[in-house]
């Protein structure tokens, strides 16, 4: 059976009384405002990792560790033999090159320096290896190179196919520099040669140092293959 609202000497209607709640232990002086920190502490370290996880499903392919089909060299110089260049500007190896080599645990790397002497028309060379241990370089490979900014906007860019999984090849605005850069897996190939500083070259010339550039990276690909 329903009872009757309770009534109070007036006859009118009083609300229930709440329920009951259970009571909370004393707060301590000066915890007042400051209660359970903890759970939103908490709930933020869910969301968070929760975003983490999603990043890492995300980007999983970026985070593993890419193919590294070449082998590392600590005298990149012995293997990028430049015989193509060669053909265009004399024996580059006979003129002091210069080696260089690092490895750190993300990234090993690997740099050779020629010229062919000291006069009015050098030519220099760079070749350079990078392995990448751990992150996929891909998405970068299209960022400008430091060679590009120091050649100005004039540059050109060309693609090359049939060389790794992506080629490119810039040719400076005076027509005397050429780069050639090579994606494959976690490896990144650059080439560069540069005539002197101030001599124009011709048409012809261009080509002929372009040819010799991808020639002589493919050579060092093959070199480098496991």
């Amino acid at each position: 059976m329903i009872s009757d609202p309770e009534l109070d000497g007036t006859g009118e209607t009083r609300p229930a009384e709440p329920a009951e709640q259970a009571e909370e232990p004393p707060r301590r002086e000066g915890e007042a405002g400051a209660r359970r920190p903890w759970r939103w502490a908490l709930g933020g370290a869910v969301v968070a990792s929760a975003v983490w996880a999603g990043g890492l499903y995300a980007f999983g392919d970026r985070l593993a560790a890419p193919e590294l089909p070449y082998r590392a060299t600590e005298n990149l110089c012995q293997d990028f033999e430049a015989r193509a260049l060669g053909r265009i500007a004399g024996d580059l190896h006979r003129y002091r090159p210069r080696n260089q080599h690092d490895d750190h645990p993300a990234l090993r790397r690997a740099v050779c320096s020629l010229q062919n002497g000291e006069s009015i028309s050098t030519l220099t060379v760079r070749a350079q290896v990078d392995l990448h241990k751990k992150t996929d370089p891909g998405p970068e490979f299209d960022v400008p190179s430091v060679w590009s900014f120091a050649e100005g906007s004039g540059v050109r860019t060309e693609e090359v196919r049939g060389l790794g999984e992506r080629a490119l090849v810039l040719v400076g605005p005076r027509e005397n520099s050429v780069e050639l850069k090579v994606l494959h897996g976690g490896a990144v190939f650059t080439v560069e040669a540069t005539g002197a500083a101030g001599e124009q070259s011709t048409q012809a010339d261009t080509a002929a140092l372009r040819a010799a550039v991808v020639a002589d990276g493919r050579a060092l690909l093959a070199a480098l293959k496991k």
